[in-house]
């Protein structure tokens, strides 16, 4: 008799259902087990972060304080070109909005959003709308009545820059670019030329202090690495004993140490190193944002180097020096090339960290150790400028994002260890 192939007999459950329907439902009830465990930590990373990641972007493009208030003058630009004289209808729809908006209290917003493009407007569009109440025909000599500012073509033109609720005007701002009266990108005065150089200054004191925090960590992570396990313990709570204490009072202490009558200076007048005239001038300046980040982060550092040095067996070192490399080869040829996903990982852990921090340079970074994160944060307290501010930060979010892409292409996202 002929034996039957598996594959001519269908397999079955003990209940009778086919096998493969059976472990294809098992899957399925598994992945969706899978799904539901994670599912909380999803909606936690989509609500606290994607959400707000996604406003921010919306917010550095949207702006409708001009055409939800002004709709009539909105319309009209809308329907005539770019270089067309404001005619009579223009200067009507302009004196209508402007009687909307006193009586709906919006001039202001409407002021501010065309100060942000033009300043000085401000004031103009509110004292305007106090007097638009009696505006009449011919509204053109009734508004020049009111102001006679409001006969200049560039303010005209950035009326209409301003009169789309959707536009790039914020993230050409934080480029120091902006629209001409004819609506050509250019380039703004070199005296109001603030957001590129400070971008520039943020990721160069950024990398500073990635290299000297890799320059004092190494050393440390080789000494917890390869001394005895009682010594690398008490080391190592050295280097985590900051996270045990406040950020604020960590960067305070280094006021006191800094100041021009702290310590440091202290110390040196008293050994004779410098006169009392010539105490150094440490703080409030970026020297102070250097040394005051670079302490914060350096544990940042540390850990990543760390985890990947404790596993390197010493035995490949003695082995290269017994071979004949002088230790300087060894160190170079053998060790430094196994610390390099530590030191990668360190690297844009501290990069990414000081790139956005804004504490410590805003106590003790004054005028010249202020970094781009300061400035966002003025825009969002005290300018109210929050396009402005969103636009910034989209910008540092994409040049963050950038550097990543080419850490991946150039070194590999794989050999990335944190611990």
């Amino acid at each position: 008799m002929a034996e039957l192939s598996a594959s001519s007999v269908g397999l079955t459950t003990a209940d009778g259902r086919p096998l493969k329907a059976a472990l294809a439902t098992a899957q399925q009830r598994a992945k969706r087990r899978a799904f539901l465990l994670v599912l909380p930590l999803l909606a936690f990373i989509v609500i606290t972060f994607i959400v707000p990641i996604g406003q921010m972007m919306h917010q550095a493009v949207y702006n409708d304080g001009f055409s939800a208030n002004m709709p009539r003058l909105a319309a009209w630009f809308a329907e005539h070109p770019v270089g067309t004289d404001p005619d009579e209808s223009a200067w009507q729809a302009l004196a209508l909005d402007l009687q909307d908006a006193s009586a709906a209290k919006t001039a202001g917003q409407v002021g501010t959003r065309v100060n942000y493009e033009m300043s000085g407007t401000r004031s103009l569009f509110t004292s305007t709308a106090r007097k638009a109440k009696g505006f009449a025909p011919p509204y053109r000599d009734a508004v020049l009545a009111a102001g006679a500012k409001w006969d200049d073509p560039v303010l005209w033109g950035t009326m209409r820059q301003v009169s789309r609720a959707y536009s790039g005007n914020f993230f050409l701002a934080a480029l120091d670019m902006t629209h001409d009266p004819q609506g050509n990108i250019v380039a703004m005065p070199e005296d109001r030329q603030i957001y590129v150089n400070l971008f520039v200054k943020t990721f160069l004191l950024a990398g500073l202090i990635t290299f000297t925090c890799f320059l004092l960590g190494f050393p440390i992570a080789h000494l917890l690495a390869t001394l005895p396990l009682r010594w690398s313990n008490l080391l190592m709570i050295l280097v985590l004993l900051p996270f045990w204490t406040s950020l604020l009072v960590r960067t305070t202490s280094w006021i006191v140490l800094l100041q021009q009558q702290g310590v440091v200076n202290s110390a040196l007048v008293a050994t004779g190193v410098i006169p009392d005239e010539g105490r150094f001038q440490m703080i409030y300046n970026q020297m102070g944002t250097i040394i005051a980040m670079t302490h914060i982060l350096l544990p940042f550092m540390i850990l990543p180097l760390y985890s990947v040095m404790r596993p390197i067996p010493p035995s490949y070192v003695r082995a290269a020096r017994s071979l004949g490399a002088t230790s300087w080869t060894a160190f170079r040829r053998i060790y430094l090339p196994q610390t390099l996903p530590g030191i990668g990982a360190g690297s844009l852990l501290v990069f990414i960290l000081a790139v956005g921090y804004y504490i410590t340079p805003a106590l003790v970074g004054g005028a010249s150790g202020q970094l781009i994160s300061n400035l966002i944060a003025f825009h969002m307290q005290d300018s109210l400028n929050w396009s402005l501010a969103s636009a910034l930060a989209a910008l540092l979010l994409g040049a963050v994002l950038v550097l990543y892409w080419l850490y991946d292409r150039l070194v590999g996202i794989d050999n990335l260890k944190l611990g």
